[in-house]
């Protein structure tokens, strides 16, 4: 199978996934969207009411955003891929609860292995310390970390930045860094004791 037919696969499985409580009250599935070849992946905690409602992730207002930043670093949608760790929206944009993460990160550890990509880019605490629980947001942004031969980029969500002008001020000059760790120009640091679980094919009832 191809790329692309492993990643419609799996999108399939999750739009009719109900291994958690969150698809009762979802409108819709966001499995992710993006290149599948892509060299860098932007991953958020969850979606929102806009992507709820599209079945698309980062389309509300942190998703003009973002899309904002990549021009400056002149790319595009098309050259990247963006998921989240939960696939349905939480009621009432909650964080997510520990079962749910359990539930669905299957899903997404199998789309990271089959994309293959160059750069992780996390957008918030929740993504972050999802890979690196010893990562802090505060202290890591702007940073890419190396892990098991995995590069991380640390960002600040676009939704916070929003709320505060001085994370977006710190989130627009993180961005301009990106370039410079997919072409290994920033070398990545590394944490000590930090550990990253990705799930064996074995462990995922996905096909």
């Amino acid at each position: 199978m191809t790329t692309e037919d492993l990643i419609t696969k799996i999108e399939k499985a999750i739009i009719g996934c109900k291994k958690c409580r969150l698809y009762k009250n979802a409108t819709k599935a966001v499995p992710g969207y993006g290149n599948p070849k892509a060299k860098i992946v932007f991953i958020g905690e969850a979606p929102g009411y806009n992507e709820d409602q599209q079945g698309l992730p980062f389309v509300g207002r942190a998703g003009k955003l973002l899309d904002l930043m990549l021009k400056t670093v002149r790319m595009e949608r098309s050259d990247i891929w963006i998921g989240n760790i939960i696939k349905h929206r939480p009621p009432e944009n909650r964080d997510p609860m520990v079962d749910e993460v359990r539930s669905c990160a299957p899903y997404l550890e199998e789309q990271l292995k089959i994309i293959k990509p160059k750069v992780i880019v996390t957008l918030g605490r929740i993504a972050l310390e999802y890979f690196i629980k010893e990562a802090k947001i505060s202290e890591h942004h702007g940073a890419p970390i190396l892990h098991k031969d995995k590069i991380f980029f640390p960002l600040y969500h676009p939704a916070a930045a929003l709320r505060n002008a001085s994370i977006a001020g710190i989130l627009k000059e993180d961005f301009r860094k990106l370039p410079k760790v997919v072409s290994g120009e920033i070398k990545p640091i590394e944490l000590g004791g930090s550990k990253i679980r990705f799930v064996s094919q074995e462990q995922i009832s996905l096909i």
